[in-house]
């Protein structure tokens, strides 16, 4: 696959927006995480057009971040679901990175309806940044972006 950068597989934000950055998509991944699996619980909660929500559905399960899995409706035909993968739930850490970025620098009156809790206590949860070895909190205006090569 071509990458948007030309095919530069080195940058792993390029390689992450080939298969995230078209609109559309993280919300899609933001409903799955909710537990939406079917496309009309998408596309009722999203009002996304139904050409770009199977779009979208067809380049995230090309992507790894979701599977389809096949379902009969009582009386129904054969259907496909849509489940996250172990890539698509990673993505928890993106959306919940983006929220908090949203009601920090884009606050809005209005009350999302969408919380990340920790499973267990129900207690709210936030994006922080660790070192890698000894998973010490490093603030965010601490962090340094550095390109190499």
């Amino acid at each position: 696959m071509l990458g948007i950068l030309g095919g530069d597989e080195r940058c792993p934000i390029a390689r992450s927006l080939d298969v995230l950055g078209e609109k559309w998509t993280l919300m899609i991944v933001r409903d799955a995480l909710a537990g939406s699996t079917r496309f009309s619980q998408f596309q009722q909660s999203l009002g996304v057009p139904r050409e770009v929500l199977t779009a979208r559905l067809g380049s995230l399960v090309e992507g790894g971040v979701l599977e389809r899995h096949a379902y009969k409706p009582d009386g129904g035909r054969v259907r496909d679901e849509y489940v996250l993968t172990e890539a698509g739930r990673d993505l928890s850490l993106v959306l919940l990175a983006l929220g908090g970025w949203a009601d920090r620098h884009r606050p809005s009156e209005r009350t999302s309806d969408l919380r990340f809790v920790e499973a267990t206590t129900g207690e709210s949860v936030e994006a922080v940044a660790v070192t890698r070895s000894g998973h010490r909190r490093v603030a965010l205006d601490a962090l340094e972006a550095v390109m190499e090569g």
